[in-house]
């Protein structure tokens, strides 16, 4: 895991050249914004994976998206989104992550997201499981104490729910009201990118329910990080995981909960 730890530090670094900056943001034909930070984090995390692991293909949000026919066949890839939460990134925020996974046979297996600019690594090792490490300066990770996850829960009386900055739906809104009948209290917690999967992974919150649009890419490493954790990430309304590789890239909605 240290290699891809490693890359997705250097694709933050990137990252955080152009976020320190001025920046061009251009469109994509879906009219979500794509920036420079995104092409160039990409092009590091597919140089690193390519020489640490030249079998293994790779799979990213900015990168070739090859037909379900060639897909298919992998048993073993790489799924990375180079720069999760690009309106995060725009606004500056700070909400923005690097997310890397490993799916294996449509399940992943490992995962890193990084936060650039807060300073936090989680990772889940199939080893090792989920693990968090804080403060990490000039991509020193090895320096930094790592953090097992899950944390402990401080009152189960109270429910934390975490929905997103940029996508609140209804069905969210009336998960929160069903909710409220059983616990004390129901707090919201907000956040950007694959950082809403971590806050459940390691205990911030206790449910992520997302009715609403995502892609693999946005998903598989925070779900690995949630699962080693302990917790589950389940298609809404059923308990069967979210699956990797399909040949439709979309997820189902779905509902992430803390072990």
């Amino acid at each position: 895991m240290k290699n891809v730890i490693q890359a997705a530090i250097e694709a933050g670094q990137e990252i955080m050249n152009i976020y320190e900056k001025d920046f061009a943001v251009e469109y994509k034909e879906d009219e979500s914004p794509l920036t420079e930070a995104d092409q160039k984090a990409h092009a590091v995390i597919e140089k690193r994976l390519k020489e640490h692991y030249p079998s293994i293909p790779i799979l990213s949000e900015e990168g070739n998206h090859l037909s379900y026919e060639e897909r298919k066949e992998w048993d073993e890839f790489w799924l990375v989104d180079p720069l999760d939460g690009t309106k995060e990134f725009v606004k500056k925020n700070g909400e923005f992550t690097v997310n890397i996974a490993l799916i294996r046979d449509g399940k992943p297996v490992r995962g890193v997201v990084y936060a650039p600019a807060l300073g936090d690594v989680y990772v889940a090792d199939e080893e090792k499981g989920a693990y968090k490490v804080s403060n990490v300066l000039l991509g020193d990770v090895e320096q930094s104490e790592a953090v097992k996850l899950p944390l402990a829960k401080a009152d189960d009386r109270v429910a934390k729910v975490v929905a997103s900055r940029s996508h609140m739906s209804e069905e969210t809104a009336a998960f929160i009201t069903d909710l409220e009948k059983t616990y004390e209290s129901v707090e919201t917690v907000s956040a950007g990118s694959s950082l809403k999967l971590c806050l459940v992974a390691e205990g911030s919150a206790d449910y992520y329910p997302r009715y609403a649009p995502t892609m693999e890419w946005d998903t598989a490493a925070g779900q690995a990080i949630v699962e080693l954790a302990g917790g589950t990430v389940d298609v809404a309304n059923e308990e069967t995981p979210l699956v990797y590789n399909k040949e439709n890239l979309r997820n189902p909605w779905f509902l992430a909960t803390r072990g």
